[in-house]
């Protein structure tokens, strides 16, 4: 079953008149309101960016494991470098005890920390900690240029949601103008075995930040949001475009306005082609 998860032009909330805008976060605003997840297109993100940082993704992921353990998260558990497969079980953050999710990733931070306090100090030397960029040709270049799209991305989406809960347009921009967010690259391998009881490939979870874009594969055994009621139902990405849902952060923020709201990455069922997403 497939969750009324709406598909939201954005683009006017880049180019877009004032009457034009308003039309896009009424969207936002009901949409934010009832799951906490919709999907987006009219991004501008370049569609051969998209192309190429999944090119790079799977360069990474197919390379031998001498190369991905060169850039292994530090032994802090800071969201840097690489995950090898098993190595997180999300439904641990509920205080639910699972066997490890079937998944390996990479994760990167802001590439341009600044010098100050803020940065050095505190939590500031967990959320800028420096990134490791493993020996794939291209692959920094290309997730650098991906990080800054996502970010100018998630700036335009701040003013929509500003806008949704009828603040200034410009409500939030003094308030993310030291981003620490996070890409994480996610490979869920082909299945070739029975998963444990209750392992899946990403455990039911909610983000903890802000809001998260998801671009995903529609494949078998993917995005799942609780429907609230003990049921989960399916996401699918549009073409090019992406998945959004709420985090924690806003929901907090908005004082419950905006939902943060269970979903997981389960498996795929038994008879379905064995391939990665």
């Amino acid at each position: 079953m497939t969750a009324n998860i709406p598909e939201i032009d954005i683009a006017p909330l880049i180019d877009g008149s004032h009457a034009a805008k308003q039309s896009v976060v009424g969207e936002i605003e009901a949409a934010c309101a009832d799951t906490g997840f919709f999907t987006i297109v009219g991004h501008g993100v370049d569609a051969d960016l998209l192309d190429r940082t999944r090119q790079v993704a799977e360069a990474f992921f197919g390379a031998p494991e001498t190369v991905k353990s060169v850039v292994l998260r530090p032994p802090e558990k800071i969201s840097r470098g690489w995950n090898p497969p098993e190595d997180r079980s999300l439904a641990y953050t509920l205080g639910e005890e699972t066997p490890p999710d079937l998944q390996e990733a990479w994760a990167m931070g802001p590439t341009n920390a600044g010098s100050g306090p803020y940065y050095t100090e505190g939590a500031g030397l967990t959320f800028f900690a420096s990134n490791r960029w493993p020996e794939v040709p291209g692959f920094r270049e290309t997730l650098e240029t991906y990080y800054a799209a996502m970010t100018d991305l998630s700036h335009v989406l701040l003013r929509g949601f500003a806008l949704a809960l009828d603040l200034n347009e410009d409500f939030f921009a003094d308030k993310a103008d030291r981003p620490c967010s996070v890409v994480r690259l996610v490979r869920y391998p082909a299945q070739t075995e029975t998963p444990l009881p209750g392992q899946l490939r990403a455990g039911a979870h909610s983000d903890y930040g802000s809001f998260t874009f998801v671009k995903g594969d529609n494949l078998p055994g993917g995005l799942q949001v609780s429907d609230g009621s003990g049921g989960w139902r399916d996401v699918e990405a549009p073409e090019n475009g992406f998945v959004c849902n709420i985090g924690d952060t806003m929901q907090r923020w908005t004082g419950g306005r905006f939902r943060s709201t269970l979903h997981r990455v389960v498996n795929p069922p038994s008879d379905a082609p064995r391939q990665d997403r």
